[in-house]
């Protein structure tokens, strides 16, 4: 068994238009992590190899600001099985937990396309430093039926990684563009510079079902509410191909919170409820 402990450091572009850290940069501090673990070891080739993400799941819990201190990440690895494993993460700034994460990794045969087994080499140094590892309290599924709301995006060529497809942080990224552009005419105020109110993420997951290929047609991403509380916002997301009858590339739930500028919960605008009675899952 064995703790990781990696600095991540913080870029001044990694801060969004409320002045603290995007969310979907917590989702590539993830990813420097594993890099960092992993590259030093006796495995570090299987970044060369092919390993894909199949899922993550993030909790955040206090706002990241910029600091020219870096980011701890405190990394443990787990669960190993035929083909793949998890990391668990715990995030801190100073000595304040800012997020803790889960992510499934597969390793990959990208000739063949299919995931390929843990040789025995590999798996010497997996069981030397794998420990169990809890779970993240569950989001329940939902799907996203017909009525949903539609934002198309285009792929950059930047968003692509080293094996030639979309890297798996852009995800993070275009469903939250998605979600901008859905609530861009709900609650303008919680999207402006110095606002009094805002829009909080707490959670995300991410479920990856296929790669996502450079184009210059767009994707979509389709999303519909699946909950909303007094104060909370519950998104279910698709990140759909429209030239492929829809077929879904990854499915994601997020929930935010509505708040003031303090960070203090406080009711959903009525015109958000009006809208989830619209764009509201199966």
């Amino acid at each position: 068994m064995a703790t990781f402990e990696v600095d991540v450091p913080i870029r001044w572009v990694d801060l969004d238009a409320q002045g603290h850290v995007n969310n979907a940069l917590v989702v590539d501090y993830l990813q420097e992590a594993r890099v960092g673990a992993l590259l030093p070891g006796p495995n570090g080739r299987l970044l060369g190899r092919g390993l894909v993400v199949v899922g993550h799941q993030v909790e955040y819990l206090a706002p990241i600001e910029f600091s020219h201190e870096p980011l701890r990440v405190s990394l443990r690895l787990g669960d190993v099985r035929a083909a793949s494993y998890r990391y668990a993460y715990e995030l801190r700034q100073g000595a304040t937990p800012v997020a803790r994460a889960r992510t499934q990794i597969c390793l990959f045969d990208f000739e063949a396309q299919r995931p390929r087994r843990i040789s025995d080499a590999e798996r010497v140094w997996f069981d030397e430093v794998a420990e169990p590892l809890d779970d993240l309290p569950r989001l329940d599924s939902y799907r996203v039926g017909a009525s949903a709301h539609e934002h198309a995006f285009p792929v950059r060529w930047s968003d692509l990684d080293s094996y030639g497809h979309v890297n798996n942080v852009r995800f993070f990224a275009y469903v939250g563009e998605a979600r901008v552009a859905l609530n861009r005419g709900l609650i303008t105020d919680a999207l402006a510079v110095g606002s009094a109110s805002m829009l909080m993420i707490v959670r995300q997951d991410m479920r990856y079902v296929a790669q996502l290929e450079h184009r210059l047609e767009p994707y979509l991403v389709r999303t519909a509410f699946a909950k909303v509380g007094r104060s909370s916002i519950t998104f279910a997301h698709e990140i759909v191909d429209p030239l492929a009858d829809g077929a879904v590339i990854a499915r994601s739930t997020a929930v935010l919170v509505h708040a003031d500028a303090s960070g203090r919960p406080t009711p959903v605008p009525d015109a958000v409820r009006d809208a989830a009675t619209r764009w509201a899952v199966d």
